[in-house]
């Protein structure tokens, strides 16, 4: 059994990383940790945890995870690029939610998470947890920085495209959609229900932290310079994200085939028939990203829509997804939930 630990075990993904390892049949939840809910069991903050998990919070700063072959941090940035390496070096396998290892320029990332970074040496030795491309880096990997919601959602919608050279590169669009839960439980005004129910808002259109991420993963597929305007948007529902990408095509060729062909042995990826419109809730609570390809009017536009459940796929499903290639288990162990429908 893989012995596993889960720092910041109280917010979104930290419940859903509870959720699914409650019931992964080769792990063993041994240490979940919390300041402020230090002593509490689990199922006492979460009721749906009663009798699944029977742990207690206990303080990171008392809580030895030395027994823990695998130790995830759902925290908030900046706190995994504090406390990884200790456990690095001490042969255990880190998988961090954050955004602390996942930008490869320390440059670049310092610019948009406005802090100077605790541990380049580590950036470095991280590996990109996207398994759809660095699945044989990651088995290898003793640091994995999980990619964000809206990275993951948009990468796996354009990165076929890129690879093959079909698309302007120069000329690409990401129109992302978010449930409030992709911002976590932070009390501010804007996710209040009085505020965020019966409405539809754009946020950080002139610049969003997730952005430099996406431009890394798609100038990688790319193999060269990537522009992309990127524009997300906070929606009246609890999780999911939905993505609608256009990208100008330069060479034409059968783009259901292309997709159908890149993802023919990804379990996590399902490219719908021709002429799909994908919904957020066929991926709800599931480890899926579901994906559709539209020409309209048989134009020069691509239109490639992109469908996960930003807690699943693009967090916690994948987290474990990663834990799966690192320990050499079968990939869907654990991960095999049906999407929750209504």
């Amino acid at each position: 059994m893989i012995k596993v630990g889960i720092v910041g075990g109280t917010g979104y993904t930290g419940i859903e990383l509870l959720r699914i390892l409650a019931r992964h049949p080769e792990s063993e939840l041994v240490a979940i940790t919390s300041r402020k809910e230090a002593g509490t069991p689990a199922s006492e903050i979460f009721p749906s945890l009663r009798g699944v998990v029977d742990l207690r919070y206990s303080d990171p700063a008392k809580t030895d995870l030395s027994k823990c072959d695998v130790v995830f941090f759902a925290t908030p940035n900046t706190v995994a690029m504090g406390e990884a390496r200790a456990l690095v070096e001490d042969g255990i396998r880190v998988v961090d939610l954050s955004a602390d290892f996942r930008i490869k320029d320390i440059a670049v990332w310092e610019k948009w998470y406005k802090v100077k970074h605790a541990a380049p040496d580590l950036v470095a030795q991280a590996v990109y947890g996207l398994p759809e491309v660095n699945r044989d880096k990651i088995s290898r990997a003793r640091l994995v920085a999980n990619p964000g919601c809206y990275p993951t959602a948009v990468q796996l919608g354009l990165i076929p495209l890129l690879a093959n050279g079909t698309v302007d590169a120069g000329h690409l669009i990401a129109d992302a959609k978010s449930g409030v839960s992709g911002a976590g439980k932070k009390t501010e005004d804007h996710l209040l229900f009085s505020e965020a129910a019966d409405n539809f808002k754009a946020y950080g259109v002139s610049g969003h932290r997730h952005w430099p991420e996406i431009l890394q993963g798609l100038g990688e597929a790319a193999g060269g310079d990537v522009r992309l305007t990127f524009v997300p948007h906070l929606v009246p529902m609890i999780r999911g994200i939905h993505a609608t990408l256009y990208a100008r095509i330069t060479k034409a060729t059968d783009f259901q085939e292309l997709y159908e062909d890149r993802y023919r042995d990804e379990p996590f990826v399902d490219v719908l028939p021709g002429g799909s419109e994908p919904d957020t809730r066929s991926v709800r609570a599931a480890n899926t990203c579901r994906i559709a390809i539209h020409r309209p009017h048989d134009g020069d536009t691509l239109v490639v829509i992109s469908v996960i459940d930003n807690l699943v796929k693009g967090a916690s499903g994948q987290a474990v997804q990663n834990m799966n290639i690192m320990f050499g288990l079968t990939e869907t162990t654990g991960l095999t939930h049906v999407a929750v429908v209504p």
